[in-house]
């Protein structure tokens, strides 16, 4: 199975670049960060703060998370609720940031994590994707976009979403979780040694292009293979 790690801080377009590059190789997308917004929501649902370590890791062993693959989009399910339209709030992105630090929650999902890598020919994205989830990934990529252009991304797609915030506290916010991951002392959120650093700041289909050139170099595949 071919594996690729996409990691890069909040707001850089992962998620979106991804899901692009997933539907030209016909493989299957990984959004990680779902997963852990979902034990997040999970969290606050049950009523539990944030630093009551104990009572989140009780709360682990009771929550059935999974993941669906329609038409090769993610679906996420808590139980049997498709929760993916409640888990992209700053409210649940704070609450993932704080839950992802507990080792415990990350081993949980670990193993769900590398088995549908195992399974599949997998482009998977999320902060330690490259360091820790898949370390021996044949492709793994580090997104950067300029701070401002990341809140001013995630800004708009709140809004979007009926989302009441301004630009200025989706910029705060996010320095505050980038912070918090690149510094905290499980799988903190940093490229892994050989991750190629991928601009996501201009044209998208040139992106596109060049994370697929980049894939056929190191998997040794050729256009045909690479595209769909």
């Amino acid at each position: 199975m071919i594996n690729i790690a996409l990691d890069g801080p909040s707001g850089a377009g992962k998620s979106t670049l991804a899901k692009a590059i997933a539907a030209k190789l016909g493989y299957i997308y990984t959004d990680t960060g779902a997963m852990y917004r979902t034990i997040g929501l999970a969290v606050k649902r049950a009523g539990i703060a944030t630093d009551s370590k104990a009572e989140i890791i009780a709360l682990l062993p009771s929550l059935k998370i999974s993941l669906g693959f329609v038409n090769g989009e993610q679906k996420i399910y808590l139980g049997e609720e498709d929760v993916g339209g409640f888990i992209r709030t700053n409210e649940i992105s704070a609450y993932a940031s704080k839950v992802s630090a507990i080792p415990e929650v990350r081993a949980h999902l670990l193993s769900l994590q590398r088995n549908i890598a195992a399974e599949h020919n997998v482009i998977m994205d999320g902060r330690d994707i490259g360091t820790v989830i898949l370390p021996n990934a044949q492709v793994k990529f580090f997104v950067t976009v300029s701070d401002r252009e990341r809140a001013r991304r995630r800004y708009k797609e709140l809004i979007a979403k009926g989302e009441v915030t301004t630009e200025q506290e989706v910029y705060e916010a996010m320095k505050a979780r980038d912070l918090q991951d690149s510094t905290r002392e499980i799988a903190p959120a940093i490229p892994a040694e050989d991750a190629v650093f991928l601009d996501n700041s201009g044209d998208f289909d040139t992106v596109i292009e060049t994370a697929l050139r980049i894939i056929r170099e190191k998997t040794n595949q050729s256009e045909r293979d690479c595209l769909s």
